[in-house]
């Protein structure tokens, strides 16, 4: 029997167009059961019943569930429309779910009618639909990949195991792109389900700020994704939430009380296939989700022009210059320089030149070649190069291998375009030579085995140096390196991670460092198959991208009319969004023109121009707007007066080049950004 890995690596991913799931509601037999079809993969009602509400709180979760099955079927045009009734102490709820086919799933509005004398306490609400899989093969965006088994040993991540019995459900607003996907094999085949929600909050709450769940449970002989209209529930405990960056905090009480004559509402969206491969089958829900939530750019979103003014403005106050000593400082109040990730001290010597083709920047060649000569005099040793710089001590440190491969993609964009336009670029040339040597000779070793995605950086600079200075053997490097992280990861079995470096866990940059690499792959080989695993890696990438303007309370982000869509969220330790998909965004751009999908190229632009919110005066802005139930910081006070909340005192010049790095990206893409 041939390995997975193997059939992963030599067998192209051909990903035909899903059908739309058939509804199907038998009611000949009793009691009366909703199925969602898709192939094999189905959705089905649970066995005791269609509607399940909880009457009761005990041991910090909802108990004494009451169910009722269908008792009517009707069909209102495209809707088909069910009806019952659960009788309960003091009154009797209504009930209807109104199905039909909507943008390739199965929508439904769910209405709960409570026809009581009293206020109904410590009440649960929900939506529950079951599969016959089991196992660890679920997405929630944001939040859990496919049980996150990189992160569950830091135990300060969510997991998922798919044991008997366990629950997993978030507060909605947790989630980038709202859905739970789940897929497992069954017969020779992968089949998938998607509960995808149209996010609200939960009315006569018993919490302040209370939204409803989405997740999972597992059962003995299978899986339910669901909506709780407020608990939630992670890695064996109830009523907690990812409210902080070691782990996990109390979230008691999640309860309503329903008054006489309330009328609840809940609309979602059903979905089944099936997909030729594990590890495949999230990509259709992210897709779907794009549909559900197009990416609409809207005028009242800062434009490219002017948030790349106020990048350079603000870029100006962290220029360093002593003579030789040349660059962008990392912070306000330190002369550190540092390439790579949080420093970026690089990116602008590829950037400011080709910005000042298009717009009036004086200083732009002078600054590029100051900056990029004086780090090309990094100091190197046995795990590569130093990639910090400290001028008060005249010393190099730090050993980051993403950073190294950040620094040497802008090195290798920087001699590109710098060639063009005449620079003299012999000092970066040198130094990316031996950048380069080093790592693709150390990448070459049999027992080359990386610990996370991290080292994916390194693929596109050494693929583009290859073709730079004719050095075969780099070449092959990056397509070992590719071939690597495929095998470790298409399955999903080691979801991409590591990129985050203060996060060791699944995230988006790490799934952005596979993306940039198999993308480079591609794009110097045409080989389809690296193209295959490009969209793989970008549909992890898409599934940190929030796709909905979530509603905030009272705060920061509310004040400034904050819109969240298009921003995106760091990994599954560290739940705040961030500005870091503007670097992303002239990647997923270049997606959609190979694969001729307006979507994505819209999504891009958004992905920009969205991020460019909260910029002040000066052009600076912090990094961490709280969307959700969390704070970086360890103690918390109220779980309930996080959201809202917006750190801006950490302003590390990332945020500032990686705008100017990416709009220089855009300008070569052809991307109608300064018009």
């Amino acid at each position: 029997m041939m390995h997975l890995a193997c059939l992963l690596l030599c067998t192209p991913f051909v990903f035909q167009a899903v059908p739309a799931p058939l509804l199907e509601i038998n009611t000949e037999h009793a009691p009366i059961r909703v199925c969602m079809r898709g192939g094999e993969s189905t959705l089905v009602s649970p066995e005791e019943g269609l509607w399940s509400i909880a009457a009761g709180w005990e041991g910090d979760w909802p108990v004494d569930w009451r169910h009722a099955h269908p008792e009517s079927v009707e069909k209102q045009g495209e809707w088909t429309i069910v009806r019952g009734q659960l009788p309960m102490a003091g009154g009797t709820w209504i009930l209807s779910d109104a199905y039909r086919p909507e943008k390739g799933c199965i929508r439904c509005t769910r209405r709960f009618e409570w026809h009581g004398d009293t206020v109904l306490e410590h009440c649960t609400l929900s939506v529950r639909f079951c599969v016959s899989g089991t196992g660890q093969g679920v997405m929630l965006p944001g939040i859990l990949y496919y049980g996150n088994p990189s992160g569950a040993k830091s135990g300060r991540t969510p997991v998922f195991s798919g044991a008997t019995g366990e629950d997993a459900y978030f507060e909605e607003h947790r989630f980038p792109m709202p859905f739970v996907s789940f897929e497992w094999a069954e017969k020779e085949e992968i089949r998938c389900a998607a509960l995808h929600a149209l996010p609200c909050p939960s009315p006569f709450s018993n919490r302040r700020d209370q939204w409803w769940s989405l997740g999972l449970s597992a059962h003995g002989g299978g899986t339910e994704l669901a909506l709780l209209s407020g608990p939630c529930a992670s890695n064996g405990r109830h009523s907690v939430i990812k409210a902080v960056q070691p782990g996990f905090l109390e979230y008691p009480d999640a309860w309503l009380n329903v008054p006489p004559g309330a009328v609840i509402e809940k609309t979602f969206y059903l979905d089944t296939w099936t997909v030729p491969r594990e590890g495949a089958g999230f990509q259709h829900a992210v897709q779907t989700a794009l549909d559900l939530y197009p990416p609409l750019v809207t005028p009242d979103l800062p434009s490219f022009r002017e948030i790349i003014e106020g990048k350079l403005r603000y870029a100006e106050t962290r220029w360093l210059d002593k003579g030789e000593v040349a660059g962008f400082r990392k912070y306000t109040d330190k002369d550190t320089l540092v390439m790579g990730w949080c420093g970026q001290a690089e990116a602008l010597g590829y950037a400011l030149p080709l910005l000042a083709q298009h717009m009036n920047i004086p200083y732009a060649g002078e600054r590029a070649q100051r900056s990029l000569d004086f780090l090309s005099q990094a100091a190197f040793f046995e795990g590569g190069f130093h990639t910090w710089y400290l001028p008060d001590k005249d010393r190099w440190e730090r050993n980051e291998p993403l950073s190294q491969g950040q620094a040497m993609l802008c090195f290798a964009n920087a001699i590109r375009t710098g060639r063009e336009s005449g620079m003299d670029t012999g000092r970066w040339e040198a130094f990316l030579r031996w950048a380069c040597a080093f790592h693709a000779e150390r990448i070459a070793q049999p027992d080359w085995s990386p610990r996370s995605t991290d080292e994916a950086f390194f693929i596109a600079p050494l693929s583009q140096a290859a073709d730079l200075f004719d050095e075969p053997a780099w070449q092959a490097a990056a397509v070992k390196a590719g071939e690597v992280y495929a095998d470790r990861s298409l399955s999903m079995h080691e979801p991409y991670w590591g990129g985050t470096l203060d996060a060791s866990c699944e995230d988006k940059e790490g799934a952005f460092a596979a993306l940039q690499g198999f993308l480079a792959l591609y794009e110097s080989t045409g080989e389809t198959r690296y193209l295959e695993w490009a969209s793989h890696a970008l549909d992890v990438v898409l599934s940190y991208v929030v796709v909905w303007d979530i509603d905030l309370p009272a705060g920061r982000l509310r004040n400034h009319g904050f819109k969240t869509r298009g921003w995106t969220a760091v990994s599954v330790q560290n739940q705040h969004i961030d500005v870091f998909g503007i670097l992303i965004a002239p990647q997923v751009y270049r997606m959609g023109q190979l694969k001729e999908d307006d979507r994505l190229k819209d999504l891009a632009l958004l992905m920009y121009r969205s991020c460019g919110q909260l910029m002040d005066a000066w052009g600076s802005q912090g990094e961490q707007p709280q969307h959700t139930n969390y704070a970086q910081r360890g103690e918390v006070e109220d779980v309930d007066a996080l959201r809202g909340g917006y750190v801006e005192d950490w302003t590390v010049f990332w945020i500032t080049a990686h705008f100017l790095n990416a709009a220089a990206q855009f300008i070569e893409l052809g991307a109608p950004v300064l018009k």
